[in-house]
């Protein structure tokens, strides 16, 4: 079988977050993580992780994109606010952020997100979506000399 009948074959489908999915969701949130935000150190990304299953899970919209209904990538919001979204590196580049991102403009009137300047490929990614800058601050939320781009589309 070709690639691209194999490609073919796989379902492709986005879903609201089950209990159940917890732990691969946050493997995919620190392989993720690793790569867009390597220079939180991982002593910081694993003390995030617990934050993001203890807090994060429980009170956010969370949506789930699958192949052959294995979790691959998600997004989760806070009402309009783009709170994370996070794809498999293995699955980088095949559209599942992207759908997820679509599929949420399509439940909400705008999208509003921030994101670390030094992300080497969100920034991009969310201009390319639509989104547009709308603010700069020097420190993100911990207070770490980190800057984030607030983005809104819609």
């Amino acid at each position: 079988m070709t690639d691209t009948q194999e490609a073919e074959m796989t379902e492709r489908a986005i879903r609201a977050y089950q209990s159940s999915d917890s732990e691969r969701l946050l493997d995919i949130w620190l392989a993720a993580s690793r790569i867009g935000h390597p220079f939180l150190g991982d002593a910081v990304l694993l003390q995030q992780r617990d934050m993001v299953r203890d807090l994060y899970f429980g009170n956010a919209e969370i949506w789930v994109a699958t192949e052959n209904g294995y979790p691959v990538a998600f997004i989760g919001l806070l009402e309009t606010f783009i709170g994370g979204l996070f794809a498999d590196p293995a699955v980088h580049g095949g559209g599942h952020a992207r759908a997820l991102v679509e599929h949420a403009a399509g439940l909400k009137p705008f999208l509003e997100l921030d994101v670390y300047a030094l992300n080497p490929v969100a920034p991009g990614f969310y201009r390319h979506l639509g989104f547009a800058e709308t603010g700069r601050r020097p420190r993100d939320d911990e207070e770490r000399p980190f800057e984030l781009i607030r983005m809104r589309r819609g």
